[in-house]
């Protein structure tokens, strides 16, 4: 399996974190995908320094074009975006199959227009949306800021967004 843990986190890459899901998960390195973060070699050397583990950060449409060589690797590679957007746009769109079925979202911003879940954990009707299609191109979607500080999966959640 090559990649072997698919989260969302705002922070993208954050260390300690990194450190105690690979506990669960192993792997041997990071992929983080988000379109601000790969033309920003500020932001991408930051990414890169984070976890002690090598990291790459992808567009988008970097991630599509490597993502059948991320595949057949024989590295576990932990997934990682910023927000559910971006994971929808892998998983659904452009229809990446890992081998997993489990997404863990992580911590996302409380931020005007939306809606508390958890600590930590805030999302827009547009991350709903995306949410809700991640789980119906079949995957379960968990929140939890730590594996022992889940908080529930997204069918816990998804009628506080009209969705039955």
């Amino acid at each position: 399996m090559a990649i072997s843990f698919i989260r969302v986190d705002d922070r993208m890459i954050h260390g300690q974190t990194c450190t105690r899901w690979a506990l669960e998960y192993p792997c041997d390195g990071l992929i983080a995908v988000n379109n601000a973060a790969a033309k920003n070699p500020v932001l991408k050397s930051a990414y890169k320094s984070a976890s002690g583990k090598k990291t790459f950060v992808w567009s988008l449409e970097e991630f599509k074009e490597k993502s059948e060589k991320v595949l057949k690797s024989k590295d576990n590679y932990f997934l990682i975006t910023k927000n559910p957007l971006d994971m929808e746009t892998i998983l659904v769109e452009q229809g990446l199959k890992p081998g997993i079925t489990t997404v863990i979202i992580g911590p996302c911003n409380d931020r005007p227009g939306t809606t508390k879940l958890g600590n930590n954990q805030s999302i827009t009707q547009e991350e709903a949306q995306a949410l809700e299609n991640i789980m119906n191109a079949g995957y379960e979607v968990e929140f939890a800021l730590l594996k022992d500080e889940a908080i529930g999966n997204w069918k816990k959640f998804r009628g506080q967004f009209g969705f039955h």
